[in-house]
């Protein structure tokens, strides 16, 4: 019950979806709700590709893939899509660390973060859309929950930075049997779509693998540039990686 309990406190926390009035709450659960994150990312994942399955099966493949992506954002307040740009922001315009954070922290929207969110989204749209319907609903069913584990990563392994932030009550570091939770949550829906072969195993590999460069290359980059992490990171890390994945799926399927 207290396991889950704590899957109930990060759905609360990483999305806009209701819980049960008996979870309650308790904020010393939100220091061990991360190993969860990537279970939230199933699911996400299953709000995002029924919705692509229905409508793919009445609409072309290009609005298929809007109206997923839509769904998802809707049913996570685009809390990660927030962070990808106010890190674009923060990255791009900070020369000190302080600065950094301080672009970070500012609610407005900048030349970097609107650029970098407009790339991101049209990227992941047009990958979606050029994949066939069934690779479609594979790789969302496996980018939304592995992707999350990658930022799960960061938690893991680097400190937070900030003395209070959006992430900090998540900002304890987890224990190894905690990340191999989180690991497991991400594992099972990856080998049900191998199973179901609705992608080659080539893709899932070459996916996991680019994900784990991309999650290192932005953690190197987020220790030389703040010291450590924010949640704006840990978004930013959400939506590289799971565009990174989409890419390798549709790559893994070109004759």
């Amino acid at each position: 019950m207290h396991q889950l309990r704590l899957f109930f406190t990060a759905l609360q926390f990483f999305s806009r979806l209701p819980i049960p009035g008996w979870v309650g709450f308790d904020p010393a659960w939100l220091n061990q709700a991360s190993r969860y994150f990537p279970l939230v990312g199933v699911v996400v994942a299953l709000i995002s590709a029924a919705t692509y399955a229905l409508t793919a099966w009445l609409l072309p493949t290009p609005v298929a893939a809007i109206l997923s992506t839509a769904a998802g954002i809707y049913a996570t307040g685009a809390f990660h899509e927030d962070g990808f740009a106010d890190m674009c922001d923060g990255f791009g315009g900070g020369m000190t660390p302080e600065r950094v954070l301080e672009i970070m922290k500012d609610s407005r929207i900048g030349a970097y973060g609107a650029i970098g969110i407009i790339c991101m989204l049209g990227l992941k749209l047009t990958t979606l859309a050029m994949l066939p319907p069934l690779a479609a609903v594979g790789a969302l069913l496996v980018a939304h929950p592995l992707s999350r584990l990658m930022a799960t990563s960061l938690i893991w392994r680097l400190d937070y930075v900030r003395a209070e932030g959006k992430a900090k009550p998540l900002a304890q570091k987890m224990r190894g049997r905690e990340f191999l939770i989180a690991a497991a949550s991400a594992a099972v829906p990856a080998l049900v779509v191998i199973a179901l072969r609705w992608l080659p195993l080539a893709a899932l590999l070459a996916g996991v693998l680019t994900a784990a460069i991309a999650t290192i290359w932005l953690a190197r980059k987020c220790v030389r540039r703040i010291g450590g992490y924010t949640g704006d990171c840990l978004g930013a890390v959400q939506q590289v990686t799971e565009v990174v994945f989409y890419l390798c799926a549709l790559a893994s399927l070109q004759p």
